[in-house]
Parts: C-alpha cells; sequence; structure tokens
C-alpha cells in the first residue's frame, strides 16, 4: 500500500514538472510577442502626454516630465478639428452598421439553413466562392454602383456593402444548421410563422455566434481607415481612422497631437476588448464547430 502511495506521488510530481516545464515554455515564447505588440502602444501613451519640445527627445523617457494634457487640450479646442464630431460618426457608423450586419447576416444564414428554396446550395457555394475574390477586384464596381444609387458621401454607402459581407452569412449559417429541426416542427402545429420561428426560437439559440459577429463588426467598422476614407468627402462626416489622417497632413505635423488622438481612437477598442475578451476567444475557437 505504501508503495502505491509513493508511486502516485511520483507520478503527481512528474506529472507537474511538465506542466511546469510546458508554461515556462510558452512564457518564454509569448513575452517577446507581447513586448513586440505592447511597446508600441506603451510608447503612444506617453507621447500623448508628452509635450511637443519633448517628442524627440533620445533616449525616450517612457515616464513624461512633466506629464501634460497640452496635446488634448488643443484637439479638443481647435475648431478644424472637430475630434468629437468625428468620434461620434465613428460611434454611429460602427454601431449602426452593426445591428445592419446582424440583421442581414441573421436572416440570409437562417434561409439557408433551414429553408428550402430552388438553387440554395449552388447559391451558398457561389457566396462561399466570392470569399476567395480579392477586395481589390471589387473595389471599383462597388464604387460606381454606390455612385449610381446615389450613396456616396453617406453611411449608407459604409453599412450596406459591409452588410454584404459573406463570412457573417456563413457564420451564422453553420449554428442555425445545428438547431434541432423538432423545435421548428413543434412551433409551426402551434401556429407560428416563419418569421415568428427565426426571431423568437432560433435566433435565441445563436446568441454566441451573434455577439461574436457583434464584436467583430462593431470593431471592424471602428477601425475601418480605406473604405470610409474613399466614399466619404465631407468633413464632418468623417469617421475619426481618417481624422487621425487629417491630422497628420501639412508641412508641420504636430506629434503630440497625432499621438493624442491614436489615443482617443484606441482606448475605446481596448476598454472593449477588456471587457468582451472572453466572448472574443470564444467567437475564435468555437465559430468553426457548429453546423456541417
Amino acid at each position: 500500500m505504501a508503495t502505491l502511495t509513493q508511486n502516485t506521488q511520483t507520478y503527481k510530481r512528474k506529472g507537474m514538472d511538465k506542466t511546469l516545464k510546458r508554461s515556462l515554455l510558452l512564457w518564454l515564447v509569448m513575452a517577446p510577442l507581447i513586448l513586440i505588440i505592447f511597446i508600441p502602444i506603451l510608447y503612444m501613451i506617453t507621447m500623448a502626454f508628452t509635450t511637443e519640445n519633448d517628442q524627440y527627445l533620445m533616449p525616450i523617457r517612457w515616464l513624461p516630465q512633466p506629464i501634460t494634457l497640452q496635446n488634448f487640450r488643443k484637439i479638443f479646442a481647435d475648431p478644424l478639428i472637430p475630434m468629437v464630431r468625428w468620434f461620434t460618426n465613428s460611434l454611429l457608423v460602427a454601431s449602426v452598421g452593426t445591428v445592419v450586419i446582424l440583421f442581414i447576416s441573421s436572416l440570409s444564414g437562417y434561409a439557408f439553413a433551414r429553408l428550402p428554396f430552388p438553387g440554395k446550395s449552388a447559391l451558398f457555394s457561389l457566396l462561399l466562392f466570392s470569399l476567395m475574390i480579392p477586395a481589390a477586384i471589387t473595389l471599383i464596381p462597388s464604387f460606381l454602383l454606390l455612385r449610381d444609387l446615389k450613396l456616396l458621401n453617406s453611411y449608407h454607402a459604409i453599412w450596406w456593402p459591409a452588410a454584404a459581407s459573406v463570412t457573417g452569412i456563413f457564420l451564422l449559417r453553420q449554428h442555425f444548421y445545428s438547431i434541432p429541426s423538432d423545435l421548428e416542427d413543434a412551433a409551426r402545429v402551434d401556429g407560428a410563422s416563419k418569421f415568428r420561428i427565426y426571431w423568437q426560437i432560433c435566433l435565441p439559440l445563436v446568441r454566441g455566434a451573434l455577439v461574436a459577429l457583434a464584436i467583430f463588426s462593431f470593431l471592424g467598422l471602428w477601425n475601418d481607415l480605406f473604405w470610409p476614407l474613399i466614399v466619404l468627402s465631407d468633413q464632418v462626416k468623417l469617421t475619426l481612422p481618417i481624422g487621425l489622417v487629417v491630422l497628420q497632413q501639412g508641412s508641420y505635423v504636430q506629434r503630440g497631437l497625432a499621438f493624442a488622438g491614436a489615443f482617443i481612437a484606441t482606448m475605446p477598442v481596448m476598454i472593449f476588448y477588456a471587457f468582451f475578451q472572453r466572448k472574443i476567444i470564444a467567437g475564435v475557437t468555437t465559430a468553426g464547430l457548429a453546423g456541417q
């Protein structure tokens, strides 16, 4: 009996040693990557609170002396830099765009997963094939289509192309596909319409996929620079990423203002990730596990 206990303790000790070695190895690999990601963010935060005269000091003062809010005061006081307006525009574009993407993608995903109609398989295969087409190829046709529809220089030119993304449709289709058909059969017996089955029965069952898609869509619309820069021309309607480009134009670039603007644009995303990191990780790890 004593020998068995000793062997058990030996096996446990070996298992703990292996776990410790794996943890140390993981930290040795991840630590340089963490530094590569964290140092630019720390540099941005440092420069945002550093005076303009000390922006080019070498070596870098990671703790500004003195810590100042002068850059933020200049941004919010300058009438030529409508930072609050740009921030509000980005929030509006990201929020409304996320709702539009969720509604269109969930409707399309439900139709492809649960509703029979002619050519469903061929059409879904065509949508999947479109994922392999580079975005640069569809850039000019999308721009010309929006011009003909008179949607340029409006947020509709951002929302509707984003809502046509196949990624959201594919993600939700996979989750809708995994729902047991008995639930729909029972609802039909009770006299529920197709839309009511979609809205009250199937949609709550894919809440996790909806949350993951909402997070990815919001972050994508918030950080998007290229497409809004093309379709928006009125300075009042510009989003925050484009505003940061405006801050860096001119013969003399004020680095303090640029870093302060970058801080304002980055902090909401970092706070958003801090609150929803579990949902983001869960969305990444389970996105491809549902359905067939």
